[in-house]
């Protein structure tokens, strides 16, 4: 059985409402399951003024958060970020520096990642985010599994690289049917690659 961390930040809820659905997904594909939040790392002050962003924030902050190990129990690991001017957010980008030393010992390697992003805009950087996450993952000698063309809901949501979200919206419970779909394809597709490697 596989064993599959889902480790994600998110501000305003929308990755956290994605990082579920994947794994449901994955439970229902028969990975056993760790969904990890990376913790807030801005001053709650400082996005007071962000009902959402405090919500997600309230509702988050008492739950396990990510750890390197985590990633260490796990056979595979889907990453989820919000898109922060083309990148994932400084807060998942200082959860994957943290992990220097575990990545000096070979422990994230041969380990199966793939990711999933939202970004407020239609060409706000989905793409350029999830690539270069991927970076990250190849200097650790991991194994890119994303759901490239390989169902054809992909040729409707139109990202090989990963699941993305169009957040400009203001009800996170409910996504479109393309999005849902986009998510559980990517979550069962690393589960049924890893399932097959291990």
């Amino acid at each position: 059985m596989t064993k599959l961390a889902v480790i994600y930040y998110s501000a305003t809820g929308h990755g956290t409402s994605m990082a579920q659905r994947v794994a449901k997904a994955a439970e229902s594909a028969g990975a056993e399951v760790r969904v990890r939040h990376v913790a807030e790392t801005a001053d709650p002050e400082s996005f007071a003024h962000n009902p959402a962003w405090t919500a997600n924030y309230e509702a988050t902050k008492d739950l396990p958060s990510a750890s390197g190990d985590d990633v260490v129990w796990a056979d595979a690991v889907i990453f989820g970020s919000p898109t922060r001017f083309g990148s994932v957010a400084s807060q998942l980008r200082g959860f994957l520096d943290s992990l220097g030393g575990l990545w000096s010992q070979g422990k994230l390697a041969d380990k199966v990642y793939a990711g999933f992003t939202s970004t407020n805009t239609a060409h706000g950087g989905q793409e350029t985010t999830l690539l270069t996450l991927y970076v990250t993952l190849m200097h650790w000698g991991g194994i890119i599994v994303p759901p490239g063309y390989t169902e054809p809901l992909k040729f409707a949501d139109g990202n090989p690289y990963g699941a993305s979200l169009l957040a400009n919206h203001d009800n996170i419970s409910d996504f479109d049917d393309t999005t849902e779909a986009a998510l559980e394809h990517l979550a069962r597709r690393v589960v049924s690659v890893t399932d097959r490697l291990i």
